[in-house]
């Protein structure tokens, strides 16, 4: 029973040097593509991957990347299109971004702005850099501004601390100031 055992204990070093090796391999393979230009690092190499890019945008939901690729393909050649999906549903999201080989390239795509592509206007735009950071979305001012629960509790409150319940449109502190539908 202990020679199995120990034999048992030989296999599984033996496994383990194999699965060693093996890790040793892959690690070197993802090396070796990303320093083939797959990833891309440093912002300056993002930089030149997106004066390569354009945005497309109002594409169709059933439009392939090969469909996509069909229609640019006159510009020149094509590295990667992506189209986005929606990260809960797996939706697309109706806009794509397309890489080009060529800086020249992007110009000749900008013209195909407000083609037809599967019955709608596409709107074509050459790719922004993302800076981190800087928000185009960002829309100022103090965004937990709606503290209902507990706001009023800690300053004493209405009737140790609960508030009484009130039927319609109230208004509290900041809350006149901005209309009645506030989407954020």
């Amino acid at each position: 029973e202990l020679e199995a055992i120990k034999a048992r204990v030989r296999e599984m070093e033996k496994e383990d040097e194999r699965l060693k090796e093996l890790q040793l391999e892959a690690e070197t393979r993802l090396i070796v593509s990303s320093e083939a230009g797959l990833f891309p690092k440093t912002t300056e190499e993002k930089m030149e991957v997106d004066q390569r890019s354009i945005y497309v945008g109002n594409v169709d939901y059933g439009g392939t990347a090969e469909e996509l690729e069909s229609h640019f393909n006159s510009c020149g050649q094509i590295n990667r299109v992506t189209i986005l999906c929606d990260k809960f549903s797996g939706h697309p999201k109706g806009y794509a971004y397309i890489e080009f080989e060529e800086k020249s390239s992007v110009k000749a795509a900008v013209e195909l702005d407000e083609s037809v592509f599967r019955g709608r206007v596409i709107k074509v735009l050459p790719k922004r850099t993302n800076m981190p950071g800087i928000s185009t979305t960002d829309r100022g001012g103090y965004r937990g501004r709606f503290q209902a629960r507990g706001g009023l509790a800690q300053r004493g409150g209405y009737y140790g601390g609960q508030h009484p319940r009130v039927r319609g449109r109230t208004y509290r502190g900041r809350a006149r100031l901005v209309p009645w539908y506030f989407p954020y």
